[in-house]
């Protein structure tokens, strides 16, 4: 059987949102949600936090989450997972980013499914459809165009594809769960970053970037990542109609 292992990589100094790992949602940090969706993944044989900061650290023992201490000199998501991937062995790597509070477990079984069901493609990464124009403007989505089978064509924070003569698609952005293999995380720790993957600030562009496969799965989810605090906010409104739908429901059955 395949070996797949859950990544969290978790940084405290974020540039846009110090401290966003440990961010309160009703009670409990941001990381906690994560984890605790992350871990009712099916396909996940061992489930991990990865980050640079010992304030994290802290807070995910006190949680009884597993975590693993990595060098601060590292820069993004994947390279962090390529450091773990070098003391932990697997057949596939699935990153779940640590700011993904609502995502759902079917998800990254889809992800990880996909990725041992094709070992051809260096990445599988999640997407989900847009359903906001204020979405599609907003850079920190990162919009997506594939081709019919789902390979990836590009990736950008600009709305792609420009809308001139068709209007008869819709937009998608990716959702942070993505899986790689052990090849494909040391092409990247091993390859430079290029000006396109610079430009957009997306790790992986870099894989576009030297034509290495890159197929994405709808997500079928509503996916919010937590860039902001005007995304925190939303995320806390989610979150508290979700534990007073529960708490309502549990009161109806006594």
């Amino acid at each position: 059987m395949k070996k797949i292992i859950g990544i969290i990589p978790s940084r405290y100094q974020s540039v846009r949102f110090p401290g966003k790992p440990l961010a309160d949602i009703c009670g409990k940090p941001m990381i906690w949600w994560v984890y605790n969706q992350a871990k009712q993944a099916h396909m996940l044989k061992e489930l991990y936090v990865a980050t640079d900061d010992a304030r994290i650290e802290q807070v995910c023992k006190d949680n009884g989450m597993n975590v693993l201490m990595t060098e601060n000199s590292i820069q993004t998501p994947t390279d962090r997972v390529y450091h773990v991937s070098r003391f932990l062995d697997a057949d596939v790597y699935v990153c779940i980013n640590g700011d993904e509070p609502l995502v759902k477990p079917a998800t990254i079984d889809l992800v990880a499914k996909t990725a041992i069901e094709n070992p051809q493609c260096y990445v599988v990464h999640a997407v989900s459809e847009i359903h906001s124009q204020t979405e599609v403007v907003d850079y920190t989505n990162l919009k997506t165009v594939a081709n019919e089978s789902g390979e990836a064509l590009y990736i950008s924070r600009s709305p792609i594809p420009y809308p001139k003569g068709c209007l008869d698609f819709s937009y998608k952005k990716l959702v942070c769960v993505y899986a790689f293999t052990r090849e494909a995380l040391e092409f990247f720790h091993d390859t430079p970053k290029g000006l396109i993957e610079k430009a957009e600030e997306c790790d992986i562009v870099r894989f576009l970037e030297h034509r290495k496969s890159v197929m994405f799965v709808d997500a079928h989810e509503e996916s919010l990542s937590v860039d902001t605090l005007k995304d925190l906010d939303k995320v806390r409104l989610i979150m508290s109609n979700r534990i007073k739908s529960s708490n309502n429901l549990s009161n109806e059955n006594l």
